[in-house]
């Protein structure tokens, strides 16, 4: 059985180091904890990123998962295909649209860039070719393609890879009279996320979202809400742009949609759909069989019970846990945030080192940006694995 150091060195051998990965190799997961190759048990705040929303292995799934292998992989999209058609039907019906067509494809990046493609031919189809610029947001991150690295509102993404797709224009986020300012003849749409992830975990301010929402309205504009790592019942509804009673012109999503299987998806509203007609557009493992029969599963699972009221009583309980080690760290602690069971913790210095001491004390943290620790665990978290969290994060406060 190989081990820690074995892997890492084979990574390092064979592997892009585009990735700045942790020292540490994992082997199994189960629930809410992983086991790396040399049999240690970590706590996993991270789940991969927001995706393991339903935590490691759900035994449901991985019956899913297994099922679905003994039946069929791919066909590719020039067919139909059962679990597909499932998971759509029951993404649109969770939507709020009256009537709306999802796209499948690989990955959140792919889904931006759909509902980028999608907005411009949009425009051009109701007789404004002129209009193809978006407007997004300084701090936000919407993929590593050409196209939604320009969409990204963080230089640092977009260092080296000059010169980018133009049509991009980015505004102070939460600043509606800045985005008003922004609009002119050649604006498509506006590109957001309700909740900015990777640039810090910052919310967007109340009724910003509703006066995003009227503005597109007014304007005749495209709305388009990036819910990658807030979709899914992350924030304690099924996408973060229902806590503000709008409804997009589209959204994407990826991530928890199939608790770690690759997929993503767009969910776009009647008045676009048309504008991607056959041959317009596509993926070739978009919409997998494997991947929507889990997804499918994924959404029974989020249906049971309560889970959603239950994100919300977590996410009390664990902001009144992280504000006690705040009150416990004052000199460490600026500011914690967030909603649902996604969460920031705000450093006055680079968190690289608390990340590394957490992980040291068997509890795996990430960053979002340079001085914020992101806490994503699953949903089904106990409350003992909360205890459990916090007191290995003030322990490896406490070693700084």
């Amino acid at each position: 059985m190989p081990d820690n150091q074995s892997i890492i060195q084979k990574t390092d051998e064979y592997l892009l180091h585009n990735s700045a990965r942790q020292p540490i190799a994992v082997l199994r997961g189960e629930g809410a904890y992983v086991w790396d190759a040399n049999g240690k048990r970590y706590l996993d705040f991270m789940g991969g990123i927001a995706t393991c929303a339903l935590g490691h292995c759900h035994p449901v799934l991985v019956e899913v998962a297994k099922r679905q292998l003994e039946r069929l992989w791919h066909v590719s999209n020039i067919f139909h295909t059962q679990p597909q058609v499932e998971l759509a039907e029951k993404l649109v019906k969770v939507s709020g649209f009256s009537k709306a067509s999802v796209f499948f494809c690989n990955s959140g990046a792919e889904a931006n860039e759909t509902m980028l493609k999608l907005v411009r031919r949009a425009q051009k189809d109701k007789g404004h070719p002129e209009r193809y610029e978006v407007i997004s947001f300084e701090s936000s991150f919407h993929g590593r393609t050409l196209a939604t690295v320009a969409a990204t509102g963080q230089e640092k993404h977009k260092k080296g890879f000059e010169p980018l797709p133009a049509g991009f224009v980015h505004v102070p986020f939460g600043d509606i009279e800045a985005v008003e300012a922004a609009v002119s003849s050649q604006t498509a749409a506006i590109l957001v996320e309700p909740i900015q992830c990777e640039g810090g975990v910052k919310p967007a301010p109340q009724g910003f979202l509703r006066a995003l929402s009227q503005l597109c309205e007014k304007k005749g504009l495209f709305l388009l809400v990036d819910e990658v790592q807030t979709g899914m019942g992350r924030t304690g509804k099924w996408f973060g742009f229902q806590h503000d009673g709008i409804l997009p012109s589209a959204f994407s999503l990826a991530k928890a949609l199939s608790n770690g299987l690759p997929i993503g998806a767009m969910v776009c509203n009647a008045e676009l759909a048309p504008s991607l007609p056959p041959g317009s557009h596509n993926s070739t493992f978009g919409g997998n069989p494997v991947a929507t029969a889990v997804g499918s599963a994924v959404m029974d699972l989020l249906s049971e019970g309560h889970l959603f009221e239950e994100v919300a009583r977590k996410e009390a309980r664990l902001k009144q846990g992280l504000l006690k080690t705040q009150q416990r760290f004052p000199k460490l602690i600026k500011e914690v945030r967030g909603r649902g069971l996604l969460l920031g913790i705000e450093f006055p210095f680079p968190v690289g080192p608390i990340i590394a001491r957490c992980a040291e004390a068997s509890l795996l943290v990430v960053s979002a940006g340079e001085n914020v620790v992101r806490f994503m665990p699953s949903l089904l978290l106990t409350d003992e694995q909360m205890d459990e969290g916090i007191e290995i994060f003030e322990k490896a406060l406490s070693l700084l």
